[in-house]
């Protein structure tokens, strides 16, 4: 089970197509708006493409969307391979320490950023849960946010240096689509100190939130 005080270390073809039968009153609105969707999720690996473990316990899913983004660093070493293997086995490391060491269900958070920019589930069933738009599934990773906030890990450490590129323009694909899928408003990007007494998400990684939110503002009104 979790315990939440312990420390946590296009389709577009088809898209198009929907929409003009949409239009001349062939499909339902929300089949138009889920061919939309498609379209443009970004690139996330599940947990099953990486290789995750089943979860120790049953997963808890809530009847409600989130309502808020937690960011975090996973206090990692700031690797500089940026490959998708090298992605797969943080999320595998991070899935080991937190079942293992922390006695929690699953991993923690319900998503992961790689330093090479790829996104990875976290969380059994987040992935799901996001692209229904209605549901989300308790987390973890932090106590009083568990069950209203997405968490987001970002491979490395960001105390006194700064996420690599890539990884950040990729954090801001994300948060946007998340934000989009459900209905968060980008003041609600926040960091993981925000709510608990801790660093994370490090020093210059919590600097850049503003510019996050900026972006993340940006990147919305082009979806």
């Amino acid at each position: 089970m979790d315990i939440a005080h312990l420390p946590r270390r296009s389709f577009l073809r088809g898209a198009a197509g929907l929409a003009v039968a949409g239009a001349a009153g062939l499909v339902l609105p929300n089949a138009a708006r889920a061919a939309q969707a498609a379209a443009t999720e970004p690139r996330i690996y599940s947990c099953a493409e990486w290789g995750a473990r089943a979860p120790a316990d049953v997963l808890t899913t809530l009847d409600h969307p989130a309502n808020r983004i937690l960011i975090h660093h996973i206090a990692s070493a700031n690797s500089t391979d940026y490959s998708l293997a090298h992605a797969f086995q943080v999320a595998r490391d991070d899935q080991h320490d937190h079942i293992d060491n922390n006695g929690w269900s699953d991993t923690g958070q319900h998503f992961t950023v790689s330093r090479g920019g790829y996104r990875l589930e976290g969380r059994h069933g987040s992935l799901d849960a996001l692209r229904g738009r209605t549901t989300m599934i308790q987390g973890a990773h932090c106590p009083g946010q568990n069950t209203n906030a997405i968490g987001i890990e970002n491979e490395g450490l960001y105390t006194s240096v700064e996420p690599p590129e890539t990884q950040f323009a990729s954090l801001v694909v994300f948060c946007a689509y998340i934000c989009r899928q459900y209905g968060i408003p980008v003041e609600e990007i926040k960091g993981h100190r925000d709510f608990y007494n801790t660093e994370c998400p490090g020093d210059k990684l919590y600097a850049k939130l503003p510019q996050l939110r900026s972006e993340v503002a940006k990147a919305l009104k082009s979806m």
